[in-house]
């Protein structure tokens, strides 16, 4: 059997050891957010198709199947409830939390994202199970925090000796412990829930809202999408057609071919980052060389070549800072290198990662191109957005710029033109009206 790889057909079985990959993946989707390829939605914050594919194409060993988005979509949320990126104009682009990340160990970001998604994830799982309908309706859903932090506890208390639990076994025992993460707030909630009809198929009738088709689901969506992208639990899965029939006596049910896309999950293991990032551990070991990539050779002439496969992290490292010219070189620039500034990358953090990497150290050609560049890089200081206010003539500017109370509020520019800050405008025109003139035009 082939337990690598997403899942592709019905009828597949897949073990998927995530602990590993998932270190190199936090790596190469923060590379993606910093090279500006990920776009999300700003009304709903959730990644676009195109987002999606971007980042399965970019993780280890791609999504957990190849016909559906389980990983791919995940991870954009994770850095946004993580604060290591927030959405600009419809991109997604790293915060300086995010970009400290880029340097940390992959465990302890992973661990953040975990902690930090329990309370503040950006979108409600459930609404992934997306034929249960009705959920939008006013006042059906529970808060989400509370489910996500029980389902945390669930997990918790899953062996810790390497030992597999089956999804059922785990769905027994939580419902003996109350650890129940209800997604209805109230029993008269529960007829707005429905399949296929809203009368015919509202899951309000008696033993039509078992506990695995809402609770259970919910659980099945958290361990599948979020815990085990993050390299929490190792997982067991199947197709998801036909792998769950505990929905079939509902109305509407005989038309769909699986609940929810998490059906397939079988079995789940907790692993060594899972324990640390549940607390249950306070240090953490990484496996023998987790995400180390390919050796480096920097040559005199520039060019980068790696000797063996580099990781996609890496890979996009490194066409941050430096054209690729073949399979596996990369050729810096004064250009490359000055676009990679442009974008918002530290060349310390290139040389940094080279150093690290090359096999003879850093030549000497390189070293003077990276100071010749942050030399011209020093040279110019952003100082920020301002306004520009023509003058009718010179007096009048030099009257406002030396003005007591305007002269701290704007520069002069040539000799008719004032240059006034966006914070400081307000004041700005109180002082032009003191002062007998008037700036016409509206604030925005």
């Amino acid at each position: 059997m082939d337990d690598s790889g997403p899942l592709t057909s019905e009828g597949e079985h897949r073990i998927r050891l995530t602990e590993i990959e998932a270190q190199a993946n936090v790596r190469a989707v923060l590379e993606l957010c910093a090279a500006g390829r990920l776009r999300c939605s700003e009304k709903t914050s959730r990644p676009g198709s195109a987002t999606v594919q971007v980042v399965a194409s970019q993780l280890a060993d791609g999504d957990f199947f190849s016909f559906e988005s389980i990983a791919s979509f995940a991870w954009p949320l994770l850095l946004q409830a993580g604060a290591l990126a927030k959405i600009n104009a419809g991109r997604l682009e790293l915060t300086a939390k995010g970009r400290a990340a880029l340097g940390q160990p992959p465990a302890e970001v992973i661990r953040g994202l975990w902690r930090r998604w329990l309370t503040h994830g950006v979108i409600d799982e459930f609404s992934r199970i997306e034929e249960i309908k009705g959920q939008r309706s006013h006042n059906v859903l529970s808060a989400v925090r509370p489910r996500r932090e029980t389902v945390a506890r669930a997990l918790a208390s899953c062996p810790s000796d390497d030992e597999w639990l089956v999804v059922d076994a785990l769905f027994a025992s939580m419902q003996h412990e109350g650890l129940d993460p209800s997604v209805h707030r109230s029993e008269t909630a529960l007829w707005k829930l429905y399949l296929g009809d809203a009368q015919y198929g509202s899951l309000g009738y008696d033993g039509y809202h078992r506990w695995e088709m809402l609770e259970g689901r919910y659980t099945l969506a958290v361990l599948f999408e979020y815990a085990a992208t993050l390299g929490l639990i190792d997982v067991e899965y199947v197709h998801p057609w036909g792998a769950r029939d505990d929905f079939r006596d509902n109305w509407g049910a005989d038309w769909m071919d699986a609940l929810s896309r998490y059906d397939g999950l079988q079995a789940i293991r907790l692993t060594a980052l899972g324990r640390y990032a549940l607390g249950l551990s306070s240090t953490y070991q990484p496996p023998a060389a987790p995400c180390e990539g390919a050796e480096l050779k920097v040559l005199s002439n520039l060019d980068i070549v790696a000797t063996g496969t580099p990781t996609k992290a890496d890979e996009l490292l490194l066409s941050a800072y430096a054209e690729r010219t073949a399979d596996r070189v990369w050729a810096v620039s004064a250009k490359s290198l000055l676009g990679a500034l442009d974008a918002g990358r530290d060349p310390v953090e290139f040389a940094t990662f080279l150093a690290a990497r090359a096999d003879t150290g850093l030549p000497g050609t390189l070293q003077t191109l990276l100071d010749d560049v942050a030399h011209r890089a020093g040279r110019l200081t952003d100082l920020g957005h301002a306004r520009v206010i023509e003058c009718a003539d010179p007096a009048v500017a030099a009257l406002i710029a030396n003005d007591r109370t305007l002269r701290g509020l704007c520069r002069l520019m040539g000799e008719r033109h004032l240059a006034v800050p966006p914070e400081a405008e307000l004041k700005f025109r109180s002082g032009l009206r003191r002062l007998g003139y008037v700036m016409p035009g509206s604030l925005a």
